[in-house]
């Protein structure tokens, strides 16, 4: 897994060039958001499955067909499913956020994504709603922490819902 100094680092050496100004901004932009990210993710660590919870229940009253019967939520266990899956884009995202990188998503969640929800007949626009309600959430949670700056945190859950959105599962 790569975060955004070794991968910086990795352009540069591949280049075979010195750090410029630009690659010092970046260093200087990721460190001065470091407390702010570690915070972001002991928040989410904290309280993990209340937040899937919470936000499984907010994506459920939107879209309750998902839980009628012939939902892709309906029965226990596609339900357990669906708070099992959104645990592990709450999880990889956090990794991400501390990492200022998005490799760990690509290489952990995305590779292979596709055939597994194709297999499953899991519907896409709930999936990806699913990660924008818990994003929504850990942006109010840091608010409240007095955190103004949240880019950084809807980054890594921007690039899973673009990427997820882009494929055809």
């Amino acid at each position: 897994m790569r975060d955004a100094v070794t991968s910086l680092i990795k352009t540069y050496d591949l280049t075979g060039r010195y750090f410029d100004r630009d690659a010092v901004d970046d260093l200087k932009a990721y460190f001065n958001t470091g407390m702010a990210r570690i915070q972001v993710v002991s928040m989410i660590n904290s309280d993990a499955s209340a937040l899937v919870r919470r936000a499984g229940a907010a994506l459920f009253e939107e879209n309750p067909e998902l839980i009628r019967p012939g939902g892709n939520a309906y029965t226990t266990r596609r339900f357990a499913a669906c708070l099992r899956d959104m645990d592990y884009y709450l999880r990889y995202a956090s990794y991400a956020l501390v990492a200022a990188d998005n490799d760990v998503l690509n290489e952990r969640v995305l590779e292979g994504l596709r055939e597994v929800y194709n297999s499953l007949s899991v519907p896409i626009g709930p999936t990806v709603r699913g990660i924008q309600i818990m994003k929504e959430m850990i942006v109010d949670m840091a608010r409240g922490a007095g955190i103004n700056d949240v880019a950084f945190i809807e980054q890594p859950f921007d690039h899973l819902t673009l990427a997820l959105s882009d494929r055809s599962v």
